[in-house]
Parts: structure tokens; C-alpha cells; sequence
């Protein structure tokens, strides 16, 4: 088999493995960690942390984009997500921003954040591709088919990759078109996204079919509901986010030996191992 092409996209560092991406939700009603890093002191202590035990990159997020989460004010969202930015990147931490909204897209990149992560691709906020091409800086495209309410939490699909292959290459088109450099375009399937667990499993066992879009691949698979569902016993519920660690390093490893171009997690120690022995048994 020829090696994978996990070149970076133009403005990041190039790793010779997969990239760990850590997760700082700066939210009080995130799934995975309630809260526990909404306050801006505790939200930089956790993203120096996450590099300290492996992250190469950290994406700092300040709405919620769980199942049935309200959307929050654009002041809100700008004075949760600003200073954590400008702070880790004080500390010369490769930061990236979880945003839909344009305005604080271009706000965390004048506050020193080096890329723009928009679970949308663009959708939720038509000024978001302008502003991420004048700023010049790499673009992660989710594919995504509107805010998760009612019908939208589980969408329906023919057939899912080759939907979401198709879906996620009008969201690059559309990015080019917008000025956005072909060598700054990331694509991300958006596990969980309007999608049930039937739906994330074929999108993960076919992470190879993502490559026919010629971009790296950002996988997001931790902690997410498809993984509860797998680990549940017959007849009982689905143990909580923080008990899916397990399970989501076993996805990284997965995503890793497919060729994706960095993982996000929420745990990042035993994912930085995982993506590491996955490139040494690519290497034998």
C-alpha cells in the first residue's frame, strides 16, 4: 500500500502521524464535560494541560452543539471564547476556533488562533467563507444539515458516505469559490451530526472514501453517541460521555491507520499514544 498524504494544510506545522486535536469547550451545558471549563482561568489551565499531555493543537469552542442546545447571543459567544484564545496563544499554543459565526471567526484569528473549525461549513453564516479567506487562514468544512432540533438530529440517507462525500464537496466548492486556498480546506464528516449510530459507524468504516476529496481529514468521533450504543450492554442504557474514553482512543487508532489528518478528542494522553503506534505499524 503507498503511504498515506497526511500533508498539513498551508499554515500548520506538518506531523509525520496523525494530529491530536484537544478539546476546550468554554460552555456550561457541553455533553461531554458540563461545564467544568467555562470559566476563562480554567478553560487556558485546560488547554495547557492538553498539550502537556499530548495535543498538538487545541480547538477552543463557546457554544454548545449537543442535541437540543439553545444558541447563544454573539456578545456571549465572543466574551466566552476571546480571552481563552488570545491567552493560549500567548503560550505559543497552536490554537483553533469552534465557531458558526464570521464575527468570532475573525475576531479569534486577530486574537492569535491559527485556523477556523465551523461545524456548519459555512452554512449557518454566509460571511463566515469571506472572512476565513481574507484572514488566509486553513478551514475545517463539516458536513452538516442544520441545527440539531427535531428531525435534523437524526437525518435520513439513502446511502450516508456517499451522501456526505457528495454534501461535503459542495461545501468545498464552495469555499474555493468563496477565496478560501485549495491547500487550506479541511474536511470533517461531522460524526453525530444529523446522523443515528448506524450512519457514524459507515462513515468511520469508510473514512477511505473521504479521500476522493483530496483534503486532509479531521475525524471528531469522541465521546459521541454512536460509541455509548456500542458499549451498552442488551437491555441497558448507554454509558455516560466521560466513560467513552476507551472506546474513542480505539476510533483514533482506526481514523489514524485510514489516513486521517488529526483526531479531536477530549482525553488527549492515550489518543497522542494511539496515533503514534498506528504510524509505526504503517511504517513496518
Amino acid at each position: 500500500m503507498p503511504p498515506l498524504d497526511r500533508r498539513a494544510p498551508a499554515g500548520l506545522p506538518e506531523w509525520d502521524r496523525c494530529a491530536v486535536m484537544g478539546v476546550v469547550n468554554v460552555t456550561p451545558d457541553s455533553f461531554s464535560d458540563g461545564g467544568r471549563w467555562f470559566h476563562t482561568a480554567a478553560a487556558v489551565r485546560r488547554g495547557l494541560d492538553l498539550v502537556e499531555r499530548g495535543a498538538d493543537l487545541v480547538d477552543v469552542g463557546g457554544e454548545s452543539t449537543r442535541p437540543g442546545a439553545s444558541r447563544i447571543g454573539e456578545d456571549e459567544e465572543l466574551r466566552r471564547v476571546i480571552p481563552v484564545v488570545r491567552r493560549l496563544a500567548a503560550e505559543n499554543v497552536i490554537v483553533s476556533v469552534d465557531t458558526m459565526r464570521a464575527s468570532v471567526a475573525a475576531a479569534a484569528v486577530e486574537g492569535g488562533a491559527a485556523m477556523v473549525n465551523d461545524v456548519s461549513g459555512g452554512l449557518a453564516d454566509p460571511g463566515m467563507i469571506p472572512a476565513v479567506a481574507a484572514a488566509e487562514v486553513p478551514f475545517v468544512v463539516m458536513h452538516w444539515r442544520g441545527h440539531l432540533h427535531g428531525d435534523n438530529i437524526e437525518g435520513r440517507y439513502d446511502d450516508v458516505v456517499t451522501e456526505v462525500v457528495d454534501e461535503l464537496q459542495g461545501r468545498v466548492d464552495a469555499a474555493l469559490v468563496g477565496g478560501i486556498a485549495p491547500d487550506r480546506i479541511i474536511v470533517d464528516p461531522g460524526i453525530g451530526f444529523s446522523k443515528d449510530a448506524d450512519h457514524d459507524r459507515a462513515l468511520l468504516a469508510h473514512t477511505n472514501r473521504l479521500h476522493a476529496l483530496r483534503r486532509p481529514i479531521l475525524i471528531a468521533a469522541s465521546r459521541k453517541r454512536f460509541l455509548g450504543r456500542i458499549l451498552a450492554a442488551p437491555d441497558s442504557a448507554p454509558p455516560p460521555p466521560r466513560e467513552r474514553d476507551a472506546a474513542t482512543v480505539a476510533v483514533s487508532a482506526l481514523a489514524a491507520s485510514a489516513g486521517a489528518w488529526a483526531v479531536r478528542v477530549h482525553n488527549v494522553r492515550a489518543t497522542a499514544d494511539a496515533v503514534r503506534v498506528a504510524r509505526a505499524l504503517e511504517r513496518a
